[in-house]
């Protein structure tokens, strides 16, 4: 009898260690991580495309990208991305017809932090832009990448054939 009780059935093993209550807390919080940067990776935040420093700057100089600060304007005085227009969050709207003939290129969303921005690809996107991009990090991530910032906005911006015109 008391052999009996020794021999279990091969499979019985693994199921007592995965009904313990730890390995079942643990396993929990495993998936619960997993689904959570699942979702976070696929969604976006809110929605928008983000872009690193370094694809920020491959997409300005390969595609011709469209730069937006969505900064106040004393924020975007106080230095910006070189080549950047200046359109204060709240005000995008409003002022998106003064983008309209830049549609067909792509157009790349910043602030201070990627939040303003990250929040504005869905206002542009509706307004009918197909390639808009928000710089994850925003202008801090640019500075701490020691890219170069201008004081005052660019003077100059350029067209959509490519000529300079004065802002």
């Amino acid at each position: 009898m008391a052999n009996a009780l020794l021999w279990q059935p091969f499979w019985l093993t693994p199921v007592k260690f995965i009904l313990q209550p730890t390995t079942l807390m643990f396993a929990t919080a495993a998936l619960a991580s997993g689904a959570l940067l699942i979702w976070s990776s696929l969604s976006g935040r809110s929605g928008s495309r983000g872009l690193s420093t370094l694809q920020t700057t491959q997409l300005i100089n390969s595609k011709n990208a469209i730069v937006v600060d969505l900064r106040d304007p004393a924020e975007f005085a106080a230095g910006t991305v070189t080549g950047a227009r200046n359109m204060p969050a709240e005000t995008v709207p409003e002022r998106l017809v003064e983008l309209a003939r830049f549609k067909s290129r792509p157009l790349i969303l910043i602030c201070s932090a990627g939040q303003r921005s990250g929040r504005a690809v869905a206002e542009f996107t509706a307004g009918g832009f197909t390639e808009v991009y928000n710089l994850t990090g925003g202008v801090n991530a640019w500075r701490e990448a020691g890219l170069p910032l201008v004081k005052g906005g660019q003077k100059d911006s350029v067209t959509p054939s490519g000529k300079k015109e004065k802002v």
